[in-house]
């Protein structure tokens, strides 16, 4: 047996067409679009903005989330033409069995919890505290133990996690629509941020628009960024460097449009419409990051921003008090979607790895009505509500970045391997500049993963050596792809 047998892309797709593990075809290109924007706009802009105006990058804060969405331009390239090739539920999973072969295909599928399941926690926990805080301008206050860091256990955050499962169980249509609706409230309180932001803001507050580097605080042992281990690299808040180091932290602010890919199944129009969703949804969001972050440093000065909620504290700073309401309402829209989109990745990526037998292969179940994975769908989400629910998680979100940025590496190459292997495959979207471009997206990837710290690398490690005994107590055992697979030498 060897542990690098790939599955053949044929016989991938040709595995999507059995009846029992068969998902329903109703989603449009409109409908990823819509996924992709939903999943993206959600606490980055709502929280990283001002935080990373008034650490690192100053009112150059637009140019850190450029700097972050080409970098994530580059991966999103990668997977639109996988997506297209292989238009098969399990994202950068099924990407990999198909290139790199099995086990470098568990070790993605298990990362890839560090950045929707996990996530999905992380985002639950920040709803939480805006309910909380919509809640209390209601005069309605909720008792610590139930709500925020501190919280025997968070109640609204378990309760919003259940609440989308049964959304989700409930046939992926009802969710794409629940979606619409929501994210068409977010994004209309981000363009109404930026145009009623546009009467306060001041030409003043833009200058100097790249401050002048400042050393910072030396930071040593574990919570030392990997790089400054390494090379000696000491990060600076400012400067140009510090627009770079914004970017690593704002990067989070892009994550999930690659949750995009996951939805590959039930896509009506697969070849077509992933690769309009993942670029368009990116696209749209990266105009949308940068047009808030110049209006919101143009209306206060950068070192003034709120750290948790710059939008509403800059509108609160002119007398606007009403539109800091209505912002943190759009913030609990844009996190209820957040959490939704996640975990229909998750259990897409469970769904397929169940239906390669990596898993227990009864998770793999189609809802007979529904068409959904209904098993796995509820089994992540009581896990997530109790991740959500038990651990105080913020510690725990830069695991977050690195999972994402490690799976956009394997993607990465991943390309360039099939490209070289099976160049006879259909592709009707072709990444352009290939290696070049797979190779700038694992350069600017790795840049990104060495400016977190060195807890975050040994949380990650830990992470995947769990993963490792996993896959070889089980799924090398029960794999259904024959030991007579075709083998990637190496």
């Amino acid at each position: 047996m060897s542990i690098f047998r790939t599955k053949s892309v044929e016989r991938s797709i040709e595995d999507t067409e059995s009846p029992e593990h068969r998902l329903r075809r109703s989603l449009s290109a409109l409908d990823l679009t819509v996924f992709g924007v939903g999943v993206i706009v959600g606490t980055g802009i709502f929280v990283l903005t001002g935080q990373v105006a008034r650490d690192n990058s100053g009112p150059a804060v637009a140019l850190s989330f450029v700097v972050a969405g080409v970098v994530c331009a580059l991966a999103a390239l990668c997977y639109a033409e996988f997506a297209s090739t292989v238009p098969v539920a399990g994202s950068a999973y099924t990407f990999s069995y198909a290139t790199i072969g099995e086990f470098p295909a568990w070790i993605v599928g298990w990362d890839l919890m560090l950045e929707l399941a996990l996530g999905g926690a992380v985002v639950a926990v920040g709803w939480s505290g805006y309910f909380s805080e919509l809640l209390s301008t209601l005069g309605v206050d909720l008792p610590p133990s139930l709500v925020g860091e501190h919280a025997v256990f968070n109640v609204p955050a378990a309760v919003v996690v259940l609440a989308l499962t049964a959304v989700l169980v409930a046939g992926i249509k009802l969710s794409a629509r629940f979606n619409l609706v929501v994210v068409t409230i977010k994004v209309a309180v981000v363009i109404l941020v930026i145009v009623a932001g546009l009467f306060f803001v001041k030409a003043a507050n833009y200058s100097p628009f790249i401050p002048a580097p400042q050393p910072t605080p030396a930071v040593h042992g574990l919570k030392a960024p990997l790089i400054q281990v390494l090379f000696g690299i000491t990060p600076v808040a400012y400067g140009v460097l510090g627009v770079f180091t914004g970017a690593a932290i704002v990067f989070f602010a892009f994550i999930g449009f690659d949750v995009v890919a996951t939805a590959a199944e039930e896509t009506r129009r697969p070849q077509r419409d992933l690769p309009i969703g993942i670029i368009s949804s990116l696209a749209i969001c990266t105009v949308l990051y940068v047009a808030v972050s110049l209006v919101v440093v143009g209306m206060q000065p950068y070192y003034r921003l709120s750290r948790s909620a710059p939008l509403a504290g800059a509108f609160r700073v002119v007398g606007q008090d009403w539109l800091a309401t209505i912002i943190s309402f759009g913030a609990l829209a844009g996190l209820t979607t957040v959490v939704m989109i996640l975990m229909l990745g998750q259990s897409r990526i469970f769904f397929a790895m169940s239906r390669d037998r990596l898993l227990p292969g009864g998770l793999a179940a189609v809802h007979p009505r529904f068409g959904t994975p209904y098993r796995i769908t509820m089994i992540i989400g009581v896990a997530t509500a109790l991740l959500a629910g038990l651990i105080p998680l913020s510690a725990l979100a830069e695991l977050v970045n690195i999972g994402t940025l490690f799976a956009f590496i394997l993607v990465s190459i991943g390309v360039m391997i099939l490209r070289r292997t099976r160049p006879d495959l259909p592709r009707s979207f072709r990444t352009p500049l290939v290696p070049l471009v797979p190779i700038l997206s694992v350069l600017a990837c790795l840049y990104l993963m060495l400016n977190l710290p060195v807890e975050t690398w040994l949380r990650f490690l830990l992470w995947m050596a769990v993963g490792i005994v996993l896959y070889f107590a089980y799924g090398a055992r029960h794999s259904r792809v024959e030991e007579a697979s075709p083998v990637r030498a190496g």
